[in-house]
């Protein structure tokens, strides 16, 4: 597990509602969680318990109703500003008259700011060949698989080049083959940023494979029930997943969940 130090994300006594046609939903409760620089942590829960909702905090793309978000000891809002995120979502959302060369590039022209703490053009185009889309960069989106897409969809994050990075399930649409295989990749290009990684996903072994924590949330609303600390050794390959130790913690991450299930 990395040592915390100075968190490069700190979630202070957060609480958080949402107002929707007269109807309040507390969506988050006292929430209180360090990460530290470089670490790899995901948050796991059963749906609608704020994972998402903890995600979009750290970006600054919603405020905080009580308590304090702070990244690297700014604000969430000042460090959106000054770039300091990138993002993985479900879904890759290319361009689709822009070919994987150009995807890749576009975060870093759009945002002089960020781009100037990215990998510059011939660096982006090894990455590419890295993570085997080198024959295909001059391709369209729709000339690529969902699993080929999504893998832009990483290397254009990763090719920005931001200490912070947000990934909102980016495997779910992918079959399990492949699924298997992008997050190894992603574990991969990480382990070569020292960036730090929050992860939302709803699938264990895939907390436990990617993480240095599993952050295990309580129903609405939402709350930290416990945290798992994932002591697998680094790095990590696809044959870790037949080890005593990771079904052990794939034991533990489960029972806290089905507890949380239990005490409703």
């Amino acid at each position: 597990m990395v040592a915390i130090n100075e968190p490069a994300i700190c979630f202070d006594s957060v609480s958080k509602w949402f107002r929707r046609k007269g109807q309040i939903t507390h969506a988050l409760a006292d929430v209180s969680l360090d990460i530290a620089p470089g670490e790899f942590v995901s948050l796991i829960g059963p749906s609608g318990c704020g994972k998402s909702t903890m995600l979009r905090l750290v970006g600054g793309l919603i405020p905080v109703d009580r308590g304090e978000v702070r990244i690297n000891g700014e604000s969430a809002g000042e460090a959106r500003r000054r770039k300091h995120y990138s993002f993985v979502p479900q879904h890759p959302a290319l361009l689709p008259w822009r070919t994987v060369k150009e995807n890749v590039a576009l975060l870093g022209q759009l945002n002089k700011r960020a781009g100037a703490a990215g990998i510059a053009a011939d660096a982006q185009l090894a990455l590419l060949h890295d993570i085997g889309l080198g024959p295909f960069v001059d391709s369209f989106p729709s000339e690529l698989s969902g699993g080929m897409q999504q893998r832009v969809s990483i290397a254009r994050a990763f090719a920005l080049g931001a200490p912070v990075m947000l990934l909102d399930e980016p495997f779910s649409a992918l079959d399990e083959i492949t699924r298997a295989d992008m997050k190894y990749l992603l574990l991969d290009l990480w382990s070569r940023t020292g960036s730090t990684a929050v992860f939302v996903t709803h699938s264990i072994p895939e907390a436990v494979a990617l993480s240095d924590r599993v952050v295990v949330l309580g129903n609405r609303p939402g709350h930290i029930r416990t945290i798992v600390d994932v002591d697998l050794e680094r790095p990590r390959q696809e044959d870790i997943e037949d080890s005593e130790q990771f079904h052990a913690l794939v034991s533990d991450v489960r029972s806290a969940l089905k507890a949380g299930f239990d005490s409703v």
